[in-house]
């Protein structure tokens, strides 16, 4: 494995803080030693016409299981080099289990520096990109959405740009579900062919930059694929502030984070909104699906069947954090409430049908996830990013690689929905059945569920243990 990290030039120097985060990054204190390994589980004939493979944001979450999984199934036949900035989010110990592996480097760039993409794409002779790097928590977007714009925007315009000029075999644009905007309770799901209706400033970037991906198909016949995925979640994710889909389902890190030290979970608005969650390790069996099946120039939506509220995860992660909350009273103690963000889509929904018809399918039930990954949180969370006590309030601030602790107001009973969409929250009786996936089943999703939040999800499940590949 080698490590390539570009260092300032012209005689200048990044501030002392920026500095000390940066040396932070590369400093190991072993953690990464004590975890499993986990991996997908689908494995494919190589394609001979692939050979090095660029991941970009491969030290982020969802990037870096398909980086380890990439580089442990396929030792003799792709070269991966994960591409990441380095940002907040960011943690080499999700990918230093790699580091002896022939098949492995690590760049530090900037995907929105035209100089360092160039570079790494002409010094590892890339043939293949999988775009992951993207600002993507959405309620940063509210209150910085020109970082969001210049990151995931122009830097997916550098990135392309720069394929165009080296001569890109496959460029996989990784999107979210997010660019359709909100789905209603009735609705059907969203092909890949529904028309694109963001209503956030993170999901209108990342639609724009769908743009620029199809614009470049269209002039320069750049061979891409577009996908688009439902929550994803699981172990090494950063535990940040609320469930989006590019960074996705961090009420589940953060929240356990939090339990574990014995405070309460704080819910933005009433916790009516429900989210579809996908693990992380059939996200990636979905992105190798994609590598190797995928027809160049479609898109492919990656849907979960697991549909939950909320406040219904709530009820589901206290119970497996074996913490009392079968009454109203008990359930008090450890669930409090402040405002909803200044827009929350009620929920989001896509039909995965065309991605199923490759061969892929979802194969950890939401149990099994959850149950694997609040117990990774539980025995490495604290020690994984360092520091995450600030991180950890209801809307954190995040200034540079800093993050900055709120003072928002917490109160014991839920907040009311937001004007944009206060109507529809306050229609929805507080036990409305709707059309939601039965999320301790087999992940096949064919049923609905009351969301009770309180007294639920406390039934025995056996688990495996996830894919620990040898190493």
């Amino acid at each position: 494995m080698t490590i390539a990290a570009l260092q300032p030039t012209n005689g200048t120097s990044k501030s002392s803080v920026a500095n000390k985060r940066r040396y932070s990054f590369f400093d190991d204190r072993g953690v990464w030693k004590d975890a499993p390994v986990l991996i997908g589980t689908t494995k494919f004939t190589p394609l001979p016409n692939v050979k090095n493979i660029m991941v970009t944001g491969g030290a982020g979450f969802i990037a870096c299981w398909l980086v380890r999984h990439l580089t442990l199934t396929y030792p003799q036949a792709y070269n991966i080099i994960s591409f990441d900035k380095l940002d907040y989010c960011a943690s080499l110990n999700n990918t230093r289990v790699l580091n002896d592996r022939r098949n492995f480097t690590f760049y530090q760039g900037d995907v929105t520096n035209p100089s360092e993409v160039i570079d790494c794409l002409e010094r590892y002779n890339i043939d293949t990109i999988f775009h992951f790097a993207a600002q993507s928590h959405v309620d940063l977007s509210f209150g910085n959405s020109y970082g969001f714009t210049h990151t995931n925007v122009y830097g997916t315009h550098v990135l392309l740009e720069s394929a165009k000029k080296v001569g890109i075999k496959r460029f996989i644009h990784i999107s979210t579900d997010e660019v359709y905007g909100e789905v209603k309770d009735d609705d059907d799901d969203l092909l890949e062919t529904s028309i694109l209706a963001p209503t956030n400033p993170y999901a209108a970037s990342k639609a724009a930059a769908e743009m620029l991906v199809h614009s470049y198909q269209k002039s320069f016949k750049l061979p891409a694929i577009i996908v688009r995925s439902n929550n994803v979640y699981g172990p090494h994710q950063y535990p940040e502030t609320w469930p989006t889909t590019d960074s996705a389902a961090e009420i589940i890190p953060k929240f356990t984070c939090l339990l574990n030290r014995g405070q309460p979970v704080v819910l933005h608005g009433d916790g009516t909104p429900t989210r579809r969650y996908l693990y992380a390790g059939d996200a990636a069996d979905a992105f190798d699906t994609i590598l190797h099946k995928g027809q160049l120039g479609q898109i492919y939506n990656v849907g979960s069947h697991d549909e939950i509220s909320n406040l219904s995860l709530c009820g589901k992660l206290l119970a497996e954090m074996d913490l009392e909350h079968n009454s109203p009273e008990a359930f008090g103690l450890w669930v409090k409430y402040t405002h909803d963000r200044p827009f929350n889509d009620h929920r989001y929904a896509v039909d995965g049908t065309k991605l199923r018809q490759l061969g892929w399918e979802q194969k950890t039930s939401f149990a099994d996830g959850l149950r694997i990954t609040v117990e990774w949180y539980r025995r490495f969370g604290e020690q994984w990013w360092g520091d995450i006590t600030k991180v950890l309030s209801p809307f954190p601030v995040v200034a540079g690689c800093e993050v900055i602790s709120d003072k928002e107001p917490i109160t014991d009973s839920p907040q009311p929905a937001g004007e944009a969409n206060q109507g529809q929250s306050q229609s929805q009786p507080q036990n409305k059945k709707r059309k939601v996936s039965n999320v301790d089943g087999d992940g096949q999703g064919n049923g609905t569920a009351v969301e009770p939040g309180w007294g639920e999800g406390a039934g025995p499940v056996m688990i495996g243990d996830g894919i620990v590949a040898g190493v």
